[in-house]
């Protein structure tokens, strides 16, 4: 089973050396990487630091752009889509893999989630998305989600909006089937809730669901959300 990897990336130079030793470390089919427009060098330091197996591609700004020009630019056979931020647990693919061979009726999954850095508040908040995503199959981006590449494109891909494109694309997966759980958990940056107020950070963002979920459009929330950041 060969995997492609697609990793949207902006404003992430910090990051960049450690990003590319956990993409070296997963041993994927092929390494899709793209920069939607950074200013901060993100881009040129990849592509200084960047090795073979790592391809670079350029985009427009936005997550769901990003991430379905790399996967019209993928030829695995599954394609997993990780943050910049984002660690997988150590032979991630591997599990993967072998989750689908034995589950032939799931055509995509995700895996569990913890931040790394612990708290009482901060661990609540994995655990709820995790017993969330468990009981409605609705799951967001910093799980790591993986779709067969087939199926990905046979639902056209994520929708171009510029919020909850994870959950537009989850809600339309789940009449495909439900998803695979990995519960290994992958461990997601608690950078954004430690910022800007962890208790702040969750309501925003459950408030934010909820309005997606009663019809307003994600235009929309996406300005009340970069309002609030």
């Amino acid at each position: 089973m060969k995997f492609s990897v697609v990793v949207p990336v902006l404003d992430e130079s910090g990051i960049v050396p450690d990003l590319i030793a956990h993409l070296a470390g997963l041993d994927a089919w092929e390494t899709i990487v793209v920069d939607g427009g950074s200013t901060d060098g993100t881009r040129e330091k990849l592509s200084e630091a960047g090795p073979a197996w790592m391809i670079l591609l350029r985009s427009g700004k936005g997550r769901a752009l990003q991430m379905n020009n790399g996967a019209l630019r993928a030829s695995g056979d599954v394609l997993l889509f990780l943050h910049a931020d984002t660690r997988l647990p150590g032979g991630a693919l591997s599990t993967v893999a072998d989750a689908l061979q034995r589950n032939p009726e799931c055509r995509w999954g995700r895996f569990d989630v913890r931040f790394d850095v612990a708290g009482p508040v901060l661990n609540l908040a994995a655990h709820a998305m995790n017993l969330r995503s468990a009981w409605t199959s609705i799951c967001t981006g910093d799980q790591a989600l993986f779709v067969y590449r087939e199926d990905f494109l046979a639902i056209g891909g994520f929708a171009p909006i510029p919020l909850m494109e994870d959950i537009d694309l989850t809600r339309r997966l789940k009449r495909r089937g439900r998803p695979l759980r990995v519960r290994q958990p992958a461990v997601t940056s608690s950078r954004r809730w430690r910022t800007h107020g962890v208790c702040r950070t969750i309501g925003l963002m459950w408030g934010l669901r909820w309005l997606y979920w009663r019809g307003v459009p994600a235009a929309h929330l996406s300005s009340r959300y970069r309002g609030k950041q």
